[in-house]
């Protein structure tokens, strides 16, 4: 997953590394971004199995989503060509040539016209991700998130993943 820092890229991998855990996965979840974080490139890499993970760094990701046009530029080339591809297309104008199954979700542009701020896309984009790739039970990934937010946003943050289920 990739975006700009502030976009909570960081904090959706974590609830998706958990969600992946309750239902008896094997996980790995890394993050890396930029010295002044918020603005910069920020990325989190997860890595969801059914056996051991063997090596703690996504060589070529089956999944790639991207929150914005800088992180998509960037972590592109390490999509699998077979692999899927989802874009907010509130933020991304480009999407370069791929072999990937793309999809392209207005990620952003729901959150903002569905609770009034761009906070929550992140949610929005976990239910779009949950829908499109089925690494996940929707069920795992409300209760991480329920696991992983404050108590007074966790009612809006569960609202914006189910707005995420139905894009």
């Amino acid at each position: 997953m990739g975006g700009s820092g502030g976009q909570g890229v960081v904090l959706a991998a974590q609830i998706l590394g958990k969600a992946a855990v309750f239902d008896g996965k094997n996980v790995l979840q890394t993050q890396a971004y930029g010295a002044e974080a918020r603005g910069s490139l920020a990325k989190s890499e997860v890595i969801v199995s059914e056996g051991k993970i063997n090596f703690p760094a996504v060589r070529r990701c089956d999944v790639l989503v991207a929150m914005d046009q800088e992180a998509l530029d960037a972590l592109l080339k390490d999509l699998k060509d077979t692999g899927i591809l989802i874009v907010d297309s509130s933020s991304v104008t480009v999407v370069p040539e791929t072999k990937a199954n793309v999809y392209k979700v207005p990620i952003t542009e729901t959150a903002k016209k569905a609770f009034g701020e761009a906070l929550f896309a992140n949610m929005v984009m976990l239910g779009v991700f949950t829908k499109i790739t089925k690494i996940v039970r929707p069920q795992s990934m409300e209760k991480s998130i329920g696991e992983n937010v404050s108590a007074k946003t966790v009612e809006t943050n569960i609202n914006a993943f189910k707005a995420g289920l139905q894009l």
